[in-house]
């Protein structure tokens, strides 16, 4: 347990470093390009990559910090500054939506059409590929460390992947004669930035109030316990999540007459069969109580 938080640093290290060096081409290429032929979507589609910069240092800070031992302020560890560095990854993406939908809205008032041209469909096409790589192969990642804050970065890379296929779209749009595709195209962008960005609250959120774990770990953990033949019965089991990692404390009922060590191998056995059915680490507090039969059902 000691060497799996360094493991997992590693690997959410890696993957946004990865993320950060896509992102800086990507922004630069597309912004480059967006104001050469005057394309509004295509430059609002490179400063959404380039926030992705932003949202990658975020990530990295609040890992790291995540990442500290417990200590005797914070005895439970520092798991949540990682759910709080999500939700401010999302609340900078929902800037930058209604950033976008604002400048879009302004210049359709203004009349303003604009025809990019076929260049705008192609950097936009290669936009949507690597953006689209980068999600799945983040959001593997996070699956695999349990990490909300990664997760969030990973449905930012989709966000701006979405963004490219919008301007693909506006920029067949604009190619066929229509001179407010692009504008609208950026509507659409922001559109969904901000609604990827409620998702990421709302989990980030229900975590937050210290909400239970997912129903299908909490069978998980009560099929363990109802299988369990060396306890009486268990009661008061409750759960909550915490970035990464999950907190667990439930009280069983043995036989009065085990002796404390015997109560003691059985509470570590507990444990162990539930870590063994759950894919995150869990950290487990059992309460023993005696029996009122005074027999278990083992």
């Amino acid at each position: 347990m000691s060497h799996q938080p360094d493991l997992r640093e590693i690997q959410i290290r890696r993957i946004t470093l990865w993320g950060s060096f896509v992102n800086i081409v990507l922004s630069a290429l597309k912004i480059v390009v967006g104001v050469l032929i005057h394309s509004s979507a295509l430059i609002v589609d490179g400063v959404h990559s380039l926030s992705d910069l932003a949202t990658d240092v975020l990530v990295l800070v609040g890992v790291k910090l995540a990442q500290q031992p417990p200590d005797r302020n914070h005895p439970y560890g520092h798991y949540k500054i990682e759910t709080i560095f999500s939700q401010l990854l999302a609340l900078l993406l929902t800037g930058l939506g209604i950033g976008f939908i604002y400048f879009s809205v302004r210049t359709i008032w203004l009349k303003k059409p604009v025809f990019p041209g076929p260049l705008m469909i192609l950097i936009a096409g290669i936009s949507l590929v690597a953006k689209e790589i980068l999600y799945l192969r983040t959001k593997k990642v996070a699956k695999r460390t349990h990490s909300s804050a990664l997760f969030a970065n990973a449905w930012h890379h989709r966000s701006d992947a979405w963004s490219s296929l919008s301007v693909c779209i506006g920029g067949i749009a604009s190619v066929l004669g229509w001179g407010y595709a692009d504008q609208v195209a950026t509507i659409v962008i922001g559109l969904m930035i901000i609604y990827v960005s409620g998702k990421i609250v709302y989990q980030g959120l229900i975590e937050l109030i210290e909400h239970s774990v997912d129903e299908e770990s909490l069978q998980a953990i009560e099929k363990v316990l109802d299988s369990e033949t060396t306890i009486a019965g268990w009661h008061a089991l409750r759960s909550r999540k915490s970035a990464g990692e999950i907190f667990l404390d439930v009280h069983i009922k043995v036989d009065p007459h085990l002796t404390v060590e015997e109560s003691h191998e059985i509470t570590q056995q507990i444990e162990e069969k539930i870590k063994n059915k759950l894919s995150r680490p869990v950290n487990i507090l059992i309460h023993v109580d005696p029996d009122e039969k005074g027999t278990t059902s083992g």
